[in-house]
């Protein structure tokens, strides 16, 4: 069985004592591709130091996340563009965050919409960081040309209403990770009445680990755990999740 890791942050602090044993313990586990999204110009460099060493392996996207949208976001997002021909998969993580802080929600539109228009240009999907916004983020997606445009909503904790609304976009994923097992989370209900084939699995590691590891480090060969429970929801067999969700992976992101 194979499957893909379509958002890991495996180039942060929290791995960088032992990012070769996690990448191992991924690939022994049958994680073949992660996904590495970027955060903003502070990790860039180590997104990309980790990718060309794993060239087979890790894969990195550019964009600029919404939390680290400020007054110097403009100078932030050109810096970050100019590293996007050194073999990037998708423009991400972007988006609108309002949780954390609202102060700076025109200019998390404006960089929004900038992405979207230069994932366009480079043929690129989008990665959706999508966080007590999903009303703002609809508001932008129908106000633009999305002809040509295709991606995934990362980290997909919405209703079926919601999901319903993304998958009427025709091109785009949910992506399900760690919160799918939480006993309270529900996700479970939405994600039963949701196609295989609208499904891309992700860790968003060190972040939201699954059952049992809730609490922990979250690292990429946990996605394991993810599909199984997916596998249950959906009463069918693991091998089947790892075969369609891999390939809707590897169809989104244009991998080998």
């Amino acid at each position: 069985m194979q499957f893909i890791d379509t958002h890991t942050h495996l180039f942060l602090s929290q791995f960088h004592e032992d990012s070769d044993q996690v990448i191992k313990r991924a690939l022994d586990a049958g994680v073949s591709h992660m996904l590495l999204p970027n955060v903003d110009t502070s990790t860039i460099d180590d997104m990309f130091s980790l990718s060309k060493k794993y060239q087979q392996v890790c894969f990195p996207m550019v964009g600029l996340h919404p939390t680290s949208v400020d007054q110097h976001y403009l100078m932030k997002m050109a810096s970050i563009e100019k590293r996007i021909n050194e073999s990037v998969v998708a423009i991400g993580e972007i988006g609108i965050d309002l949780y954390w802080d609202k102060t700076w929600y025109q200019q998390q539109v404006d960089a929004f919409k900038y992405q979207i228009a230069l994932a366009r240009e480079h043929d690129l999907p989008i990665v959706i960081h999508a966080r007590e916004s999903f009303s703002e983020i609809f508001e932008v997606l129908d106000s633009i040309d999305l002809s040509g445009v295709t991606g995934v909503f990362h980290s997909f904790t919405g209703t079926l209403e919601e999901a319903q609304k993304i998958l009427a976009y025709k091109k785009f994923k949910l992506g399900i990770g760690g919160i799918l097992t939480f006993k309270n989370a529900r996700l479970d209900e939405v994600v039963h009445q949701i196609d295989l084939k609208h499904i891309v699995l992700e860790t968003d590691s060190p972040y939201l680990a699954p059952v049992p590891y809730r609490g922990k480090r979250n690292e990429s060969s946990y996605l394991v755990n993810i599909a199984e429970k997916l596998a249950e929801i959906k009463d069918t067999t693991l091998e089947e999740v790892a075969k369609i969700t891999t390939g809707n992976a590897k169809e989104l992101f244009h991998l080998e």
